[in-house]
């Protein structure tokens, strides 16, 4: 009995009270005149006072857990007691059940074998061990107190609850241990408690040793510690022990597995790894068929744009040229049959036919610098010559060989070069012609490099030529000239001043004449090359400023706006094609070849060899 503030409750049932004399009265009808009974176990058969020292020692653990919900459950057993809900033969025994079940909602239990065998002592047949029942245990009534309730239960052991689980054969064999407890108290098949049980084939043994024995030797394989007998089987791949072949079997088919996976992997890799170089092996390929194509494009670009290209050379572009002309009624045929004809005469005598021939500019200019000119303070002319433009044959490609034409028409008008030529240079040659005369330049040693550039051929191709072609037939032709290569601008406004004045001083020396302003120089004309295109200078002006302009000839320049220079009276507006000022050049690079006399035949030979390791003087 306790009391809770003004109410005393009945330590059996927790019926609540409210006096001392009520609870004797309570005592008395409900527990003492009623055979009394364990609530918490089937122990039973109990005095008030046997009962209330089995709870207090039995039921310790499991009482001071319910005090924490002794307020839950005190509701409903008061509501049990006064009828409310339950039917009116219910006892405490029946109100203490349900208040334990609610409880053992909150209670958790350890069914371990090891945690079991640490609170029970060994069971033998025929006597019995003293033992402190667990959370999960039954309920085992000590005797080490109070000798009255000793003598009446007579018990000097504990009381063992088999479990309510298994077969009724298993809980029949269970039952044979008997606790003789000198009472009433007896052990029902459906009030028992659980025994050991194996956890591998559920068979159920009368005590943890011979449970031990049955695991060790029954299960040994499914343990970690086999008996002593058993073998051991140790992995070939990792060395692992394992407790029986099937085992061991079942760890290597992994390790199997696992290779396999890395085999597959390792395949896929490989495959991976040669399907991208594969990739990148036609990519290199594409890209280096690209290229060669981009190369090729380009080269057969230059190869046209110099001539190269197998299209023809004068004689073809004359007749196509010809045949358009033709064709757009600009030539009738009659015509067209008359310049055919004379285009292979020309082409036959190798003689120049003259139709692009414009004479007697240099005396035209003469005249106007007499006449005219104040803004000029002194002009030097070249020895007399002639020009000649580009024709249909060869328009696009033939500067450089009518250029040539220019400076051997100077060279013919000086008798000191005149006389040295051959009967066969006296007269000029046409464009196929001069392909012949280089080529032939080219097998007597001159010139190698460029040589093997041409492959050795001009005639039938439109090839360009420059200022070392021209240099290598003069020479051939026994004529003494030198090339300078005016490399780079020699002005930071990026003109090339030392250009001017070195073609002054090439003119300025040596004989002359001199007309008022005008001084006619025995020099011949100067070939003026530059990238993609080449000039005749004729002569340079200086000016009142004391500045110079170069005079030149340009085979561009149509055969109609030359001969306009022809006419009495011209002004400066006529010489603006001819006049070329510092500020005009601005081309990075320029050379020139410029003829100084005659060669012997030992210097024509010196200058041969000098050609094999083409080198031209640098200015500056």
């Amino acid at each position: 009995m306790s009391r809770t503030s003004n109410m005393l409750i009945c330590d059996i049932c927790t019926q609540e009270v409210s006096s001392v004399e009520d609870m004797k009265s309570h005592m008395l009808l409900a527990h003492v005149e009623h055979e009394v009974s364990c609530p918490l176990c089937t122990f039973s058969g109990l005095t008030y006072d046997e009962l209330h020292f089995h709870m207090q020692t039995a039921h310790e653990d499991m009482l001071n857990n319910w005090d924490k919900d002794v307020n839950q459950c005190d509701d409903v057993v008061q509501q049990k007691v006064s009828g409310s809900n339950v039917s009116g033969d219910t006892t405490a025994s029946d109100l203490f059940a349900e208040a334990s079940e609610r409880h053992n909602d909150h209670m958790q239990y350890d069914n371990s074998l090891q945690g079991f065998r640490e609170d029970e002592n060994e069971l033998s047949e025929g006597d019995f061990c003293n033992s402190s029942l667990s959370d999960s245990s039954s309920c085992t009534v000590s005797s080490s107190s109070n000798s009255d309730f000793m003598a009446n239960a007579s018990c000097s052991s504990s009381v063992v609850c088999i479990p309510n689980s298994g077969s009724v054969k298993e809980k029949s064999e269970a039952c044979e241990l008997q606790f003789d407890l000198g009472a009433s108290a007896s052990v029902t098949q459906d009030d028992v408690t659980m025994l050991p049980e194996c956890p591998f084939c559920c068979e159920i043994k009368p005590s943890f040793e011979e449970l031990e024995f049955h695991v060790r030797t029954e299960h040994a394989d499914l343990v970690d510690t086999p008996t002593k007998d058993c073998k051991k089987y140790e992995c070939p791949m990792c060395s692992l022990v394992c407790a029986s072949c099937q085992i061991l079997e079942e760890h290597v088919n992994l390790h199997l597995e696992e290779g396999s996976r890395n085999e597959d992997l390792a395949a896929n890799a490989c495959s991976d790894l040669y399907l991208a170089k594969q990739l990148q092996c036609e990519e290199d390929k594409r890209r280096r068929a690209e290229e060669s194509q981009k190369e090729k494009e380009e080269f057969q670009k230059l190869q046209k744009q110099f001539g190269m290209d197998n299209s023809g050379g004068y004689k073809e572009q004359s007749l196509q040229n010809l045949e358009r002309a033709v064709a757009r009624g600009r030539v009738q045929p009659m015509e067209f049959h008359l310049q055919r004809v004379q285009m292979m005469e020309t082409l036959a005598t190798g003689v120049d036919d003259g139709r692009t021939k414009t004479s007697g500019v240099l005396d035209a200019l003469c005249r106007y610098y007499n006449n005219s000119a104040p803004e000029v303070n002194c002009v030097w002319l070249c020895s007399n010559l002639d020009h000649f433009s580009n024709s249909p044959g060869d328009k696009g490609w033939g500067c450089g060989f009518r250029n040539f034409q220019m400076i051997l028409s100077s060279l013919l008008h000086n008798d000191t070069f005149k006389n040295s030529l051959q009967a066969e240079y006296r007269s000029i040659p046409c464009i196929p012609k001069i392909q012949s005369l280089i080529e032939k330049a080219w097998k007597e040693g001159f010139d190698p490099q460029g040589a093997s550039h041409f492959n050795g051929r001009l005639q039938g191709t439109k090839a360009w030529i420059g200022a070392c072609e021209i240099y290598c037939l003069l020479t051939s032709l026994e004529i003494k000239c030198q090339i300078l290569d005016f490399h780079k601008p020699s002005s930071p406004s990026g003109t090339h001043p030392l250009l001017f004045e070195w073609i002054q001083n090439f003119y300025s020396s040596g004989d002359s004449c001199s007309n008022g302003r005008v001084i006619c120089t025995s020099k011949p004309a100067i070939y003026l090359q530059h990238q993609g295109h080449s000039r005749t200078i004729v002569g340079i002006e200086e000016r009142k400023n004391k500045s110079y302009c170069l005079l030149i000839f340009d085979p561009g320049c149509p055969v109609e706006s030359m001969r306009k220079l022809l006419r009495q009276n011209i002004d400066g507006t006529a010489l603006k094609s001819l006049r070329k000022y510092i500020g005009s050049l601005k081309h990075k690079q320029y050379q020139i070849v410029a003829v100084d006399g005659v060669l012997s035949a030992e210097e024509k030979a010196v200058r041969l060899q000098m050609t094999k390791a083409f080198r031209a003087e640098k200015i500056p």
